[in-house]
């Protein structure tokens, strides 16, 4: 109980970070950019819960990134906002984007795979309202993990000298420093790697219908098998003997009838899954989260992935999910991308994303709510995920708000 409530004390805590605006904040930041929205546009969009709010202090406060979610899932009010999100999963019909994913798909049925060696700087840096001359500074940053899709990783360059760097089968793969700080500087990372995708047919297979019992299980709190997870597993995949096409049941029902939203840190967020499955609302990592779970609940093994998505000209924070099908071994699901696709109209893109995934990817971690090989000694500002870092001093975690994350693609090179 003391740790529950410890926990749900900093989430309250939190809360004002996710929710800063006031209800005259929020109509002024969209009036910015579309000068006629009106009060009525604003409520109805409240009320259909396509802008997050939580009542802080007796007040509604509206979610921080409320206007990118709703330009992201409503291509019109992008438009009319004039706001045009980067990278593959917001790109539009007819974006270089577009036709970047198109001929992946292409090239890797035509040719079986696609290879892609891919250069990434990262980097983490304190604020300097939370800097002491002398003060005590872990940071965390993640590099590539060796997995089935990266080969020949490479370590480029480390700032400052000394960090540890994870072993290269670590579930979440860090280089972490520690160090006693006089100067206020850049922690950084360069690091290289080759992304090969490799493509699988899913239509029409003939699979086993004994499957391995292994990542079948629960993880508290978010991977469970609560009783609405397990009714609606129960309903969908009712009659189906294929592990594939319960899987693919499962992927349907929430790439066909669940709507994109930006979210709160997950830190804050309870149930995710289950709440998820009840809203059908979530971003890449919420998806991703209620497949695996449903996976798991229909007795198929199903393992978390993420890192970055590293396009030519975009870097962003991913998640996706690796589930495992007999004789066909491991395959991909990424519901996020399958949701973008209907957005977009694009039935071919939405079926390609089961079963397989575009080489644009930094695959970090493997597994959901890992710990670090250099443990974090307070809060981490995701305790479930790792994308973008970590940092904490001597006496605490440090939220996203007190330090400073950039992240770069510097070469995106086809084999």
């Amino acid at each position: 109980m003391r740790g529950c409530l410890t926990a749900q004390r900093e989430m309250i805590f939190r809360q004002s970070e996710d929710f800063p605006y006031t209800r005259e904040q929020a109509l002024d930041r969209v009036r910015r950019h579309i000068p006629d929205f009106t009060e009525e546009e604003f409520d109805a969009r409240v009320d259909a819960g396509q802008i997050r709010w939580s009542y802080l202090n007796g007040e509604m406060r509206y979610f921080d990134r409320f206007l990118e979610s709703l330009c992201k899932a409503e291509p019109d009010f992008g438009h009319r906002a004039g706001v045009l999100l980067a990278g593959n999963e917001s790109a539009g019909k007819g974006s270089r984007e577009d036709g970047r994913i198109h001929r992946c798909i292409q090239v890797m049925r035509s040719q079986g795979k696609m290879s892609v060696r891919i250069r990434i700087r990262a980097s983490l840096r304190l604020s300097e309202e939370e800097f002491t001359p002398g003060m005590f500074v872990r940071a965390h940053l993640p590099i590539p993990a060796d997995c089935e899709q990266q080969s020949d990783i490479r370590i480029e360059e480390i700032y400052p000298s000394g960090g540890r760097i994870a072993p290269a089968d670590a579930l979440q793969r860090t280089v972490c420093w520690e160090e006693y700080m006089e100067n206020n500087h850049e922690f950084y990372v360069q690091y290289s790697y080759v992304h090969t995708a490799r493509y699988h047919e899913t239509e029409n297979r003939e699979v086993s219908g004994i499957q391995p019992d292994w990542f079948t299980g629960e993880e508290t709190p978010h991977i469970m098998f609560t009783p609405y997870i397990r009714s609606l597993t129960a309903q969908l995949i009712q009659g189906m003997e294929s592990p594939l096409e319960k899987a693919r049941k499962i992927y349907d029902f929430i790439t066909l009838h669940m709507k994109y939203t930006f979210m709160p840190a997950y830190f804050s967020l309870e149930n995710i899954a289950d709440n998820c499955a009840k809203s059908h609302t979530g971003d890449c990592g919420v998806f991703a989260l209620l497949f695996l779970t449903m996976c798991r609940c229909a007795g198929i093994p199903a393992c978390w992935q993420s890192g970055l998505t590293a396009e030519p000209d975009f870097c962003g924070a991913h998640d996706w999910v690796r589930f495992y099908v007999e004789p066909c071994g491991w395959l991909y699901a990424d519901p996020s991308y399958g949701v973008a696709a209907v957005r977009m109209g694009n039935e071919e893109r939405r079926k390609f994303y089961f079963g397989n995934l575009d080489p644009y990817r930094m695959v970090a971690n493997n597994a959901f709510q890992a710990s670090f090989t250099v443990e974090k000694a307070h809060w981490r500002a995701d305790p479930y995920d790792n994308q973008v870092g970590e940092m904490e001093t001597e006496n605490k975690g440090l939220r996203y708000s007190e330090f400073q994350r950039s992240k770069q693609v510097l070469s995106c090179e086809e084999l």
